[in-house]
């Protein structure tokens, strides 16, 4: 058995065009054009990494294919998904809802086949073809909403692919641990009514949306109970966040019992990140992927899909990456993290009582979760 990786050139070209970090460019405002922070070339330095360190070899080439409007359909509303088609059709494209979310000519087409690409990857591991599997994908997904895209999202890919497991696969109880430092807020208010859909969301608190994410929002109606918030403060880092994954994730996927899990994964805990103020290392996240792929194989066969989310510095994010196909994968890369040593004091921090205090907060709320979620 082994692990699956999907991806594809089109990703990479997917056109967000210039900015300041995320502010679209206005020369006569002061914004001077550079790269949109969220360019396809951190991802293509992740994927060629990949390729540089072996780990590529390891897994199974798995096809993209654009996503039907029938399988959108099952999570975005149909003006949204035309509206999308609409914008991307222009010389100059668009932006998919939130003036921040910028659509090049033809990113329709390119977000369709993201999508795609994640159910036919799902399809694979839920099959039996493939232990787990990663997608490495552009554009995003996970911010984005049944009827807007926002966050640099634009089909909510993790969404799409708990509804494939649902409408295709047979699979009923689905967890989502969202491991993006933004918060998951897309796939939150999509599985809000849920209680099919386990979905929890370690992140920044009150970074990206700065209205959503808290330990409050734990879902509605027969959802309720089914969403979990770990809102960190700012500067948590590796103790924080291991913590976490041992007091709130693990005991939830074990009560819930999911058979499949989807892991929205963004490298933007790094420590060197510029869009958020986290202080992971590139061993975080190789430790969390473990603990996940041990649990799945505990609980659901082995079936994990993990789906690249953000993740914006040129040089840590593709070491992060690296780091967490590492864990998935269970193999070593013929090369080691050469930030290791820089981020050794990141690494060794102490967690901070403040952090510890959040994220005990949030583990008495997993006895909320029924040992077997009901099937709808």
């Amino acid at each position: 058995m082994a692990t699956g990786f999907m991806t594809h050139t089109l990703f990479f070209w997917h056109d967000t065009g210039t900015a300041a970090l995320m502010l679209p460019a206005d020369p006569m405002a002061g914004v001077q054009p550079d790269a949109h922070v969220e360019s396809g070339h951190t991802k293509r330095r992740g994927y060629e990494l990949l390729d540089v360190t072996g780990l590529l070899d390891t897994m199974h080439r798995v096809p993209a294919r654009p996503a039907r409007i029938g399988e959108l359909l099952r999570v975005h509303t149909d003006a949204y998904v035309q509206r999308i088609a609409d914008a991307s059709a222009q010389p100059r494209g668009g932006d998919a809802g939130d003036g921040f979310t910028p659509l090049g000519h033809g990113s329709a087409d390119i977000a369709r086949l993201a999508a795609g690409g994640v159910l036919e990857l799902v399809t694979a591991v839920a099959s039996g073809n493939l232990t787990n599997g990663y997608a490495l994908v552009r554009p995003p997904g996970h911010h984005a909403t049944a009827d807007t895209g926002m966050g640099f999202c634009v089909f909510n890919n993790a969404a799409l692919a708990a509804r494939h497991a649902q409408a295709e696969l047979g699979l009923d109880r689905i967890a989502i641990v969202d491991l993006d430092t933004h918060h998951g807020n897309g796939t939150q208010s999509i599985f809000w009514t849920d209680p099919n859909v386990l979905h929890i969301s370690i992140h920044e608190a009150g970074s990206f949306p700065p209205d959503s994410g808290w330990i409050e929002e734990t879902g509605a109606d027969a959802g309720q109970g089914y969403t979990i918030n770990v809102p960190l403060p700012l500067g948590s880092g590796h103790a924080a966040w291991l913590y976490a994954m041992h007091q709130v994730v693990l005991p939830a996927l074990h009560r819930f019992q999911p058979e499949l899990i989807i892991v929205p994964i963004g490298y933007d805990g790094g420590c060197f990140e510029p869009l958020a103020r986290q202080a992971l290392v590139v061993d975080s996240y190789r430790q969390m992927a473990t603990l996940l792929t041990r649990a799945a194989d505990r609980l659901c066969d082995g079936r994990l899909v993990a789906i690249s989310e953000g993740g914006y510095s040129p040089g840590m994010a593709p070491w992060c990456g690296v780091g967490f196909v590492e864990g998935l994968t269970g193999r070593n890369g013929n090369l080691s993290d050469p930030y290791a040593g820089i981020t050794a004091g990141y690494a060794a921090a102490p967690m901070l009582p403040h952090q510890q205090n959040v994220i005990d907060r949030v583990a008495r709320l997993v006895s909320n979760i029924n040992a077997t979620a009901p099937a709808t």
